[in-house]
Order: structure tokens, then sequence, then C-alpha cells
């Protein structure tokens, strides 16, 4: 379930203090890296049950696996009653996609597959004929949850959560923690964090966002803090694919085009204080809408805070921070 790979360096002290101890955990869930760092009292590892999460949002939500429910969908089985996972995935990508005037689109999966960038083969002539044909099966308006049931105006629409599923993933184990009165924690997963919270230390969260290097190489652009907020970055620099004709394609799909073809904007970074799963779809967004109309969202919704790297007319990395 991966739409890119940003490295975030865990920059916070984790030293034991006042007999409360910091357990950490890491491993490998929806096709990339996980950790988890928390503080409590008797330092209990809660792994077998994160496992356990871990393992139903993917038979939930997962497009990679055959049996997921979602998988079934899209495959045309009618018959599929959704969980309370999916559930709200559903209702948050609905009213995300609304407030983003469909720049956050899940039923985009179908061209997403067809530009090589999702669990199914690569259409091998992809020119604005065939781009426009396979539009008329995207728009998220064109499918409705009808008592847990999903139904689609087309059976060929392809569902695809993976550009929020990731971040939701993170709040499913924040929540878990917080139920088992965990109230420090960091939880990251892919590059989607959720910090509630401080360290042992008494200082909050400190994470790295990578910079957008085209090259290969890894660098830092800033460090910054996280109090009680979620932070979700999104980035075209690293997954992209070149034709035979060196046309450069990107793993971003534009729903309004059905294009996959790279803008100014490099990097999204955004910081609420809201669940991840929120601010992943958000970021997912504004990667589609580009640098300005991004600029002028954020002035309309100032509860969102975001870091945009982007390349000017003279080809130079700016960075834009909201206020």
């Amino acid at each position: 379930m991966m739409k890119r790979y940003i490295v975030f360096a865990f920059l916070s002290v984790l030293i034991s203090c006042h007999q409360k101890k910091t357990v950490q955990l890491s491993g490998f869930v929806f096709g990339t890296t996980y950790h988890i760092t928390y503080v409590n009292n008797k330092g209990d590892s809660y792994q077998k049950s994160i496992d356990s999460l871990f393992y139903l949002v993917n038979r939930s939500l997962s497009t990679y696996l055959p049996m997921s429910d979602i998988s079934k969908i899209n495959t045309g089985d009618t018959t599929v009653v959704v969980d309370a996972l999916f559930r709200e995935v559903y209702q948050k990508s609905k009213r995300i996609h609304t407030e983003t005037d469909g720049y956050f689109d899940p039923t985009v999966g179908f061209l997403v597959n067809a530009w090589g960038f999702g669990p199914e083969k690569a259409s091998i002539n992809m020119d604005s004929v065939a781009v426009q044909k396979m539009m008329q099966l995207v728009g998220f308006e064109k499918v409705q949850l009808v008592k847990s049931t999903i139904r689609k105006q087309d059976s060929r629409i392809f569902l695809d959560f993976n550009s929020i599923a990731k971040g939701y993933g993170v709040d499913v184990i924040g929540r878990f923690l917080e139920k088992k009165n965990i109230q420090n924690y960091l939880v990251e997963i892919g590059g989607e964090i959720r910090a509630r919270g401080k360290n042992t230390a008494q200082k909050h969260w400190k994470v790295a966002i990578e910079k957008p290097n085209t090259d290969g190489t890894q660098s830092f652009q800033k460090t910054i803090e996280l109090s009680n907020q979620s932070m979700a970055t999104s980035g075209n620099y690293r997954k992209f694919r070149i034709n035979k004709e060196g046309k450069k394609y990107v793993h971003t799909v534009n729903p309004k085009t059905g294009f996959a073809t790279e803008s100014n904007l490099l990097s999204v970074s955004v910081i609420a204080n809201l669940d991840c799963a929120d601010v992943d779809a958000y970021a997912t967004a504004f990667m589609a809408m580009g640098f300005e109309k991004t600029r002028l969202f954020v002035e309309k919704n100032p509860q969102l805070k975001v870091i945009l790297i982007y390349t000017n007319a003279t080809g130079e990395l700016v960075e834009y921070n909201s206020k």
C-alpha cells in the first residue's frame, strides 16, 4: 500500500526515567516499513495485537490481497458486507473528495493501474483517446455505500484507498495505544505519522523531512516538532517511470485529466490536529492540484499546515511554508 518512499529520521531522545520505559517496535507492513515508539510504566509490548490490527486493515482495504474486501468489490462481488474500518475510510474519502473538488478520488485506481503504478498490469497504449475512455470510470460520486454494501454505477470502477489507508493504519494503531492508556507515542508507517504527548525527555517528537532529490540520494530538508499532530508527506520524485520515448510519468494521477504527468510540485507535507488518514488524503490531493491551487486551498483552510517543495521558473528548488 505504498505510494512513495519518504525517509523520516526520529531525532527524539529515548531515555528511561522515573520508571517510565520506552518501547520501540518496527517491521514491514503495507509494502513499507513501520516504526512505533511509546512510553509507559511497564514497558509492555503489544506486538501481537498490533500485528492483528495490521491484518484487519489489510483484509479490508488492501488492493494487493485478492481476498480482501476491496479486491472482491473490485472484481464485481456485490454481496460483500464491509466492516467498520472500510466504512470509516469511505466516509472520510467522501468528505475530502468534496472538500478538494474531486482532486482526491479513490476511483482513480483504474488509471493508476493503467499507468503502471497499481496492482494490475499497465496498459500498453495510454494516449489521449484511451485516457478519455478510462475517465468514464472515474468519479467517486459514482460509488455509494448502502447498508454496508458498495454500489457502483459501473462494475468496472476500481476502488483504491491506498492513498488514505496507510495513514488510516497509523490511526488504528494510535487509537489502540490510547485505549491502553498510553498517551505518549509516535506511530510511523512509510512516512505517515501520528504523534501524541512527549517522549521520556519531556520533549515533543521531532522528525526530519526528506529533501526531494531526483538523483536518488537522500538528505533532509528540515526538522520539525509534532505536538499532538499528524503528518503525511507525498512526493513524485522517487516513484516514476520513463517510457520508450523518454517521457516521464509519475505515480500521482490527476483525477481531473487522467494523466500521470509531473508538475512543479515535488513534495507536500501536511501537518494538522487531525487523524493521519485525513492528512494522508490531503497530501495526495495537493500533489494533483499543484503548487498554486494548493497554496490557495490552504489559505482558505488554515487548520492545515503545509510544507511545499517545488521548482520555480528558473528550475531552483523552493520551500513554501503556510502561516
